[in-house]
């Protein structure tokens, strides 16, 4: 659970103050999304959980194995679900709107196993927090930084970055564990991302998100939720 009561590990006002601005405590503050990604198997969704924050899954955006726009990963018959055209964007941003205007939303609910959508469920972020922030995670959430700091939704946006070796061998034993895919295809898929790391983490910063490892996260998550929140200056 974070503790907005102390400085931030990692403090983001080190470098360049002129990141973050506070928000007035004389009003309620407006509901903002934090941001939160990195390669496939970096640990994202276990930062989220240790947060304490509600959490929205990009995951759950995924367009369905059918559906005839899914990219294929270049040379070969396997769709790439590391490619943002494996997803849908503008629904994930529409669901981040509303829930930062009414505190609620309807979410599909996917099964990456059989890469299809299994049905609907309602988020409900309303009654959560001490503090009106929540996480939205998963490995194309940079790709909308922009837009929703344009909507004046962002309170930031994070890439978890860590050695290519370390997270090859986590996301292995995850999709290995929920066997979400067959085991050439994820073999396949891990050696690929891992000669990609350093790459896709570049490609993030360069969308808007701050690089950085969990200690870092968690102090940036820890000033977002004490109602601090980056400037557009830096997002985009």
């Amino acid at each position: 659970m974070l503790d907005t009561n102390r400085p931030p590990g990692g403090s983001p006002t080190r470098g360049n103050g002129s990141d973050w601005c506070p928000v007035s405590s004389s009003s309620p503050s407006p509901t903002r999304v934090v941001l939160l990604t990195g390669p496939s198997g970096s640990g994202k969704s276990s930062l989220a959980a240790r947060s304490g924050l509600p959490v929205l899954r990009l995951d759950d955006f995924y367009k369905e194995g059918d559906d005839p726009t899914l990219p294929l990963v270049a040379g070969s018959s396997d769709i790439d679900w590391d490619a943002p055209g494996s997803w849908d964007a503008a629904a994930a941003v529409a669901a981040i709107a509303e829930l930062c205007a009414t505190g609620r939303t309807e979410i599909p609910v996917y099964d990456i196993a059989t890469s299809s959508r299994t049905g609907t469920g309602t988020l409900d972020i309303a009654r959560s927090p001490r503090t009106p922030l929540f996480i939205a995670e998963g490995i194309f959430a940079a790709d909308i930084a922009t837009r929703c700091q344009e909507l004046g939704l962002l309170a930031d946006a994070l890439c978890l970055r860590g050695r290519p070796s370390t997270t090859f061998r986590r996301r292995l034993a995850r999709d290995l564990r929920e066997g979400r895919k067959s085991v050439p295809f994820l073999l396949r898929r891990g050696w690929r991302l891992m000669r990609a790391e350093r790459g896709i983490v570049a490609r993030h910063t360069a969308l808007g998100a701050h690089a950085c490892a969990r200690d870092e996260a968690l102090g940036r998550l820890a000033a977002a939720a004490a109602g601090r929140h980056r400037t557009a200056a830096t997002t985009v």
